[in-house]
């Protein structure tokens, strides 16, 4: 198919005003003839009409001249006039107050115009868009009724430490041992906040049970202790039941596993024999776990009075925790120059405690040339037991109680039957 042909160019512009027009017609579908100022009529012609004027505006040139892009102003200016002419009758009519039918003609003729000037794809795109924007009216409408000030400032703080501060946040290293870069603390901070924030919106939107565990799974695709220290928040502020915000670490937890698996058959498969059992019993262990937790008795009543999420994140204490990582990598790194070999060992269980992914991705690439399979593989499993066991010690300063001690009956349980695991899986490659 041509995309540059003319003709499919024009049948595009047609298109996107008969699909615009379709959903602003059905709509308006009980309203009598001559009742609206457009329908699917006028929206399809609207959509034609713009891929007229571009097409003229462009002429028989390559682009569009001075006297091709004023032909197309006036043009528009024309059709915007016309539309909101008849947008105004229509409101007053009705006795409503609303420029939706007005912009939605302006946006057909745009892209209609846009259709015959531009890519192809982003017109066609653009009207999808539009109209799904158009058709999901009510359900926008309620969405912005339930909408708390907390959840609107929380979004847009994590959209501003993503869009408007990650950009100018040094990517250079600062301090001794190779230091620590500002940019990666700054990932880590987002990280934290974000694995928070969809916890809270998925328990507001699909209850306790199902938006913690979904939640979880979801964040230890990215970081298993953000997760952690979340759910250790909130149980700290009784915001859910302990052992249903444990189960989600659980579940996060065994991710975490897969993840670290995933990035070693990628990089490295021959570290797999070693690992490989290890990680596999752990997973098992933390989804066992998690099962157990979460999955309530068919005679236990439902609690969905224990889910009040209140806040999706708190800005500082995101920032202090990602600092605190920051600085348990960087004295990872000191441990490891200061004691040679061993310390590749004793670095993995410092820098294990903030991220699993590092050493992993570091680990792998050394093999062969500078460690061996059983010193790499080592490594990383010393730092995924770190890490474990640093989900422990959030749980006993952050979350406390019941959650704590489930978190540490989890992490022990996933340690026992990967150190089992790792000793029958050792055993049998002596041989």
């Amino acid at each position: 198919m041509d995309l540059d042909n003319p003709l499919f160019r024009m049948a595009l512009a047609l298109g996107v005003g008969l699909l615009i027009g379709l959903e602003r017609g059905w709509q308006r579908r009980d309203a009598e003839p001559g009742a609206r100022a457009a329908g699917i009529r006028t929206f399809a012609i609207s959509g034609l009409l713009g891929g007229i004027a571009g097409a003229i505006a462009k002429g028989g040139q390559g682009g569009v001249d001075v006297g091709g892009g004023i032909f197309l102003a006036a043009a528009f200016a024309a059709y915007c006039a016309i539309i909101a002419l008849f947008s105004r009758e229509e409101n007053k009519a009705l006795g409503i107050f609303s420029a939706t039918t007005a912009i939605a003609g302006m946006l057909t003729f745009a892209l209609g115009a846009y259709a015959l000037l531009g890519d192809v794809r982003i017109a066609a795109a653009s009207a999808v868009a539009a109209t799904a924007i158009l058709a999901l009216r009510e359900e926008l409408h309620d969405w912005v009724q339930e909408l708390t000030w907390a959840e609107l400032r929380s979004a847009l703080v994590l959209l501003a430490m993503t869009f408007i501060a990650l950009p100018i946040v040094p990517n250079d290293p600062i301090g001794p041992f190779g230091g620590v870069n500002p940019r990666e603390i700054w990932l880590i901070a987002i990280v934290l906040a974000s694995v928070s924030f969809l916890g809270y919106v998925a328990v507001k939107y699909l209850g306790a049970r199902r938006g913690v565990m979904l939640a979880a799974a979801a964040g230890g695709l990215v970081s298993s202790t953000a997760v952690t220290l979340a759910n250790a928040r909130h149980a700290a502020a009784s915001h859910a039941a302990p052992r249903l915000l444990a189960a989600g670490v659980a579940i996060a937890t065994a991710t975490s596993f897969a993840r670290v698996f995933a990035i070693v058959a990628i990089l490295q498969p021959r570290l797999l024999v070693m690992i490989g059992p290890a990680l596999g019993a752990a997973a098992i262990a933390a989804v066992g776990f998690a099962s157990v937790c979460a999955i309530r008795r068919a005679d236990a009543p439902e609690q969905k009075q224990h889910a009040a999420f209140r806040n999706p994140f708190g800005f500082w204490s995101v920032i202090g925790f990602a600092l605190l990582l920051g600085g348990v990598i960087l004295l990872g790194r000191a441990v490891s120059e200061h004691f040679g070999a061993v310390g590749a060992l004793v670095g993995a269980g410092f820098a294990g405690l903030a991220d699993v992914d590092a050493i992993a991705v570091a680990m792998a690439r050394l093999t062969p040339d500078t460690l061996t399979a059983s010193e790499a593989g080592d490594a990383i499993l010393v730092a995924v037991a770190s890490n474990t066991a640093g989900k422990v010690l959030i749980g006993g300063v952050v979350g406390r109680g019941w959650f704590a001690v489930a978190i540490a009956a989890m992490a022990l349980s996933c340690l026992i039957a990967a150190t089992l695991a790792f000793v029958v899986s050792a055993a049998f490659l002596l041989h």
